[in-house]
């Protein structure tokens, strides 16, 4: 899978040698979300697990060779849909590629992933004190829902 928008920017499926840059990603990521901390060995056994998973994708967005951002998705079962849905994991960029359309670009590769295995509804989670990033998904059409996550770690 590889999608390309001009002679500079590529974005593929992320491979085995690019998780040493992911898990740098993810710390980015992690830094800013109240509910995670950073921790390099767990990302990238998460990452490895996700590029070993025929219902996963992680999806790196390159501009001139340099990886400048990822997207991980994957597949759940929907009982409301009694079909599969997916989980968009991760989005994040590097700061110095941020606002210059790659993060949508990354969405909508992951949204043509999902939609190539009949899936129709993509969901996510996002920090609510990351008004950047709600702006940003509002931007490219997401929805807020009435639905309110929470979780427990066993």
């Amino acid at each position: 899978m590889r999608t390309s928008w001009n002679d500079e920017t590529v974005i593929r499926a992320a491979e085995e040698r690019d998780l040493p840059v992911l898990s740098r990603l993810l710390t980015l990521l992690f830094e800013l979300e109240q509910d995670f901390r950073p921790d390099p060995e767990r990302q990238i056994a998460g990452l490895r697990l996700m590029l070993n998973s025929p219902r996963a994708v992680v999806l790196v967005a390159k501009v001139n060779g340099q990886i400048a951002g990822l997207c991980g998705v994957q597949c759940i079962i929907s009982t409301a849909q009694g079909a599969e849905a997916a989980v968009i994991e991760d989005l994040v960029l590097f700061p110095e590629f941020r606002r210059k359309g790659l993060g949508s670009r990354l969405l909508a590769e992951a949204e043509r992933w999902a939609r190539a295995r009949g899936i129709r509804r993509v969901q996510l989670h996002c920090d609510d004190l990351n008004q950047p990033a709600l702006d940003f998904y509002r931007k490219n059409h997401w929805e807020k829902t009435h639905l309110i996550p929470f979780f427990k770690f066993l």
